[in-house]
């Protein structure tokens, strides 16, 4: 196995070369690629120092697999090149998501439906993994009719440039601004760039993928919030059904969800936070309780650790699903 990451010098590819130690991931040869700038430079693997290369120079080492995360322009020029070599890409960015051609994947959700043709694969969005991993075994019991949700986002989302805002205006140190506005003790209702619609981007991507990956037919709204975390994005979800539920019910349904940890015990002030679903590749869900409101209507609230099962982990999640199941 010959696997390159492309931008892997970013919060999410270091993250990747991580999570790939971790799960012993069986590797023959690495290879990793970052901008011209830091090509020539060293990151380790497994205790080994391993030089950046060029895109150029992948090419020619032809990879079995690539995983992507080095943004949308990225993987628009360089994911066919190397499809065309046979590597199989798993492109975090957001530009393969919503083409028919490509198949948008959520391991515990829809693994099942890759094949050894698809040989380039597009990862969700980082606030999109966590939402479905939810709503899918709540769909399959009651259907899912319609999905109001707010997400509350971590600077660590707009990578290294967000974190590095945040830190510098805590310090009262003048720097580069990635957003509009101070985020250092604000919130910005805000991610991305807006949309015609007056929906950003973040908001149209939680609404289309959230659609091709569990149901075109369910009704999807969503609001997007930066927060000044430094890791680790929530959700505040409210969910309408098509068939009565009791409250027990959903919680034995999402206990058995492979991926979902239930962190919901009003008596001990437990629900998911930032600060506890950092470095877990769970998503956590807490705060269950009906909507009084509104018949057959459920609200509760998502977190987990953007970089990880919302980026890194959930790519390499795929990388695992295609070697168990012989599609290289």
């Amino acid at each position: 196995m010959k696997l390159a990451i492309v931008g892997a010098t970013g919060m999410v590819g270091k993250v990747m070369l991580k999570v790939l130690e971790e799960r012993n991931f069986n590797i023959t040869e690495i290879f990793l690629v970052a901008s011209d700038d830091s090509i020539g430079k060293k990151l380790f693997y497994l205790e080994k120092a391993t030089q950046i290369i060029s895109l150029n120079e992948l090419l020619l080492k032809k990879p079995d697999m690539a995983l992507f995360s080095a943004g949308a322009e990225t993987s628009r020029i360089w994911a066919p090149k190397l499809a065309e070599l046979g590597c199989k890409v798993i492109d975090n960015s957001s530009y393969w998501r919503m083409c028919s051609k490509h198949k948008l994947i959520v391991p515990e959700i829809n693994g099942d439906c890759l094949k050894e043709e698809d040989l380039i694969i597009a990862n969700p969005n980082c606030s999109t993994i966590p939402l479905v991993m939810i709503l899918s075994p709540i769909h399959e019991k009651f259907i899912v009719k319609r999905v109001v949700v707010s997400t509350y986002q971590s600077v660590t989302g707009t990578g290294v440039k967000g974190l590095n805002q945040l830190i510098n205006e805590e310090k009262s140190i003048k720097g580069d601004k990635i957003y509009p506005h101070q985020i250092y003790q604000n919130v910005l209702p805000h991610c991305d760039s807006f949309e015609e619609n007056n929906y950003t981007k973040e908001e149209m991507k939680l609404i289309n993928e959230t659609k091709k990956i569990l149901d075109k037919n369910i009704e999807v709204t969503s609001t997007a919030v930066r927060v000044p975390t430094i890791g680790g994005h929530c959700s505040s979800v409210n969910i309408t059904l098509e068939k009565e539920f009791s409250l027990d019910q959903v919680y034995s349904i999402l206990k058995s969800k492979e991926g979902v940890k239930i962190l919901d015990d009003k008596l001990k002030n437990e629900y998911p936070m930032p600060i506890n679903v950092q470095n877990q590749d769970e998503v956590f869900v807490g705060r269950i309780r009906k909507d009084f409101s509104l018949a057959k209507t459920l609200n509760l609230w998502v977190a987990c650790d953007n970089l990880r099962k919302g980026a890194a982990t959930n790519a390499i999640q795929i990388a695992e699903y295609l070697v168990a199941n012989k599609l290289l």
